[in-house]
C-alpha cells in the first residue's frame, strides 16, 4: 500500500465525519458563513466585496459537496 492510500484510509474515519455533520448542519454552516462574511465586509469597508462573496460561495459548494459524499457511500473527492 503506498502513501496516498495509506493516508485516505486514516482519513476516512474523519471524512465520513465531516460528511455527516455536513448532511446534518449545513443550514446552520451556511449561516454562519454568510455572517462571517457580512462581518468582514464591514471591517473592510467593501473593499473585498467581491473576493468575500467568492470564498463564501466556494465553501458553501465544498459544504454542499461534503454533504452529498454523506449518501453515495463515500466517494472518493475529485482531484
Amino acid at each position: 500500500m503506498g502513501f496516498r492510500e495509506s493516508l485516505r484510509a486514516r482519513l476516512a474515519p474523519a471524512r465520513d465525519k465531516v460528511s455527516d455533520l455536513a448532511s446534518q448542519h449545513g443550514d446552520r454552516i451556511g449561516q454562519g458563513l454568510d455572517k462571517a462574511a457580512r462581518a468582514v465586509d464591514e471591517r473592510t469597508n467593501g473593499k473585498y466585496s467581491e473576493r468575500i462573496d467568492a470564498g463564501r460561495g466556494k465553501a458553501k459548494d465544498a459544504i454542499d459537496r461534503m454533504s452529498q459524499q454523506d449518501g453515495d457511500g463515500g466517494g472518493t473527492p475529485g482531484a
